[in-house]
């Protein structure tokens, strides 16, 4: 992996407090831009004004005025160029918190999303997150916002069946449920060829299998640190890591530096605050 390819933690909610939904307001202009960066937490983009360019995984995409985009935990992204009156709104939560507003179509809310929205979609949208952007407290009208957005993602596949493979919907689906997972024992639960898999998960998520899995353990042992329990040894075996030394090992080829100076030395926070110039 070279060092342009590179992604780092940044959580989406607020460091202070303790919420598990929030919508932030977005303007380059105003805040400059965020390295590439990846997260537990589901995110929704909803561009207000403007047009951008974002790289997503080993994709670049194209948005402006009334599209949604949405990135699942792990999925790096990055904005790589912007007009001067880009804005947007970016709306997460916690994972446990969007699996259950979503209940049964919890799968579709961890998919990667791009939507183009019609006018009175989009205006509702809109509406809903000006209400409440910047706000704690406001995990209610948050989760009906996430909900009624998901539900235009649905109707919009139903109308119009994206590209996306079944296989990258039930291998996305199972490795966030169970990021220990083997790609050969996924391939054998599916009933399919493991390099199919890889194929269609490579093209439609723009980042391999292998990477994915790896971040959503990186995640699942971040998670657990922040719960104060357990030391670095047992919180690796319990995210999936055969060993300590083959999480050390995969942790500075993810992040640049080794478990114990990210938790213990401040360069998480430091990953934190960074912003591109």
């Amino acid at each position: 992996m070279t060092a342009a390819r590179r992604a780092i933690h940044q959580g989406f909610l607020p460091t202070q407090g303790k919420s598990r939904a929030f919508v932030w307001k977005y303007s380059p202009v105003n805040w400059g831009r965020r390295p590439r960066h990846f997260h537990i937490e589901p995110e929704l983009n909803l561009i207000a004004s403007g047009h951008a360019v974002f790289g997503i995984g080993e994709t670049v995409v194209r948005v402006s005025r009334g599209d949604l985009l949405g990135f699942p935990p792990a999925q790096d992204h990055v904005l790589l160029d912007a007009s001067p009156d880009l804005y947007l709104f970016a709306i997460g939560m916690a994972p446990a918190l969007s699996s259950d507003i979503l209940r049964g179509a919890a799968d579709e809310g961890m998919l990667p999303l791009h939507l183009r929205l019609g006018s009175d979609e989009f205006r509702i949208l809109v509406n809903r997150a000006s209400a409440i952007v910047d706000r704690d407290g406001v995990e209610q009208p948050c989760a009906e916002l996430w909900d009624h957005a998901h539900w235009l993602g649905r109707l919009c596949t139903a109308r119009s069946p994206a590209t996306m493979h079944v296989l990258t919907r039930r291998a996305l689906s199972a490795v966030s449920r169970a990021p220990h997972l083997e790609l050969q024992a996924l391939a054998r639960r599916l009933r399919t060829a493991d390099s199919e898999i890889s194929r269609y998960f490579h093209r439609d998520v723009g980042m391999t299998f292998a990477r994915c899995r790896t971040r959503l353990r990186l995640l699942r042992l971040i998670g657990l640190m922040d719960g104060g329990s357990m030391t670095l040894a047992a919180a690796a075996e319990s995210s999936g890591f055969g060993s300590y030394s083959q999480c050390h090992r995969i942790f500075q080829a993810e992040l640049g530096c080794s478990p114990r100076r990210f938790f213990h030395a401040g360069l998480r926070e430091q990953m934190q605050r960074a912003y591109d110039p």
